[in-house]
């Protein structure tokens, strides 16, 4: 079970939101981390620095939080299988691949422009995680 907590929650998500705006007021640019990782890793665009730049921000962000606010790190287990846990990620990635971008950059920034291609795109990540879900604890039996 994980702890509730609605203002760190709250916290974290409008910096997120706030982000996502910047980026697109100083560089016109929709913060998609799919997008934006896809331009870092070789061959280079030629707008790579704001995009490591971004990428850096997301890692370091929160470790600067947690080392200055005391508060404990989070530690991360999954149950599922390390071969699972891959076999997910390459479906992620081929679902992304598909889908035209990633659930950042259709779910916070598309929707916030209200593109219906967007709106559709997140619609389906639901939907799909739903289903996975489902399928997975009581189909399966997994967890």
């Amino acid at each position: 079970m994980t702890e509730f907590t609605p203002l760190v929650s709250l916290f974290g998500g409008a910096l997120i939101g706030l982000a996502a705006v910047m980026l697109m007021a100083f560089h016109g640019r929709i913060a998609g981390m799919t997008g934006i990782v896809a331009s870092v890793i070789p061959p280079l665009g030629s707008d790579w620095a704001w995009r490591a730049a971004f990428l850096a921000g997301a890692v370091i962000a929160p470790a600067l939080i947690v080392a200055f606010a005391g508060g404990d790190v989070i530690g991360f287990h999954s149950p599922m299988p390390v071969e699972w846990l891959v076999a997910g990620g390459l479906i992620v990635g081929i679902g992304v691949t598909f889908g035209g971008g990633c659930t950042s950059g259709h779910g916070v920034c598309g929707m916030a422009r209200f593109s219906v291609r967007s709106i559709v795109a997140t619609l389906t990540f639901m939907a799909t995680t739903a289903a996975t879900v489902f399928i997975v604890r009581h189909v399966l039996g997994v967890l």
